[in-house]
C-alpha cells in the first residue's frame, strides 16, 4: 500500500508542479498588467497592487546640457503617473501595444520583459509571504532613444 501511494505521488508530482508554475505565470502577468493598465485607464489602484512599496524604476536619461545619468522614480510618483499620464485618455492608441514576456519565474522571484507602445520595462518580480506577486525593480527605456532625454 504504501509502496503504491509513493508510486501515485511521484507519477502526480509533475502535473501538481505544473499547475503552480501555471498560477505563478498568471499571477505575474496580472501583476505587469495591473501596471500598464493602471496607466491606460488613470487607476492608481491597479498601480499600487502590482508594485511593491519599496519599487525602484531606473531608466538612463541625458539632462538638458547633455550630462546623462540615472533616473529614478519610486512607488509614490508612480501612483501619481497611474492618476494623472492619461487622465485625459489620449496618451495610448486603442488598443494599446502590450507584449508580456515572462523570462524566468524561480521559485518566488522572476524576470519579465514589458512592450508597451512607446518603450520597455524589464522587471524584477518577487512573491510574498501572501503568495502575491510584487514588482520591485523596473529598467526601461524609449524604443526611440532619442526620446531618453530632458526637452531644453
Amino acid at each position: 500500500m504504501k509502496r503504491t501511494l509513493l508510486l501515485l505521488t511521484l507519477a502526480l508530482l509533475p502535473f501538481l508542479s505544473r499547475a503552480a508554475d501555471t498560477a505563478d505565470r498568471q499571477a505575474v502577468e496580472r501583476a505587469v498588467l495591473d501596471y500598464i493598465e493602471s496607466q491606460h485607464k488613470a487607476d492608481p489602484a491597479l498601480m499600487a497592487r502590482g508594485l511593491d512599496e519599496q519599487l525602484a524604476k531606473r531608466t538612463y536619461w541625458q539632462a538638458a546640457d547633455g550630462t546623462e545619468f540615472v533616473m529614478q522614480t519610486d512607488y509614490a510618483t508612480m501612483l501619481k503617473v497611474a492618476r494623472t499620464f492619461n487622465k485625459d485618455g489620449n496618451k495610448f492608441p486603442q488598443p494599446p501595444r502590450v507584449e508580456i514576456k515572462i523570462l524566468d519565474i524561480d521559485k518566488r522571484v522572476a524576470t519579465v520583459k514589458l512592450t508597451a507602445d512607446e518603450w520597455i520595462d524589464y522587471m524584477h518580480l518577487y512573491k510574498n509571504q501572501r503568495s502575491e506577486w510584487k514588482i520591485i525593480n523596473v529598467l526601461w527605456q524609449y524604443h526611440d532613444e532619442k526620446r531618453q532625454t530632458s526637452r531644453k
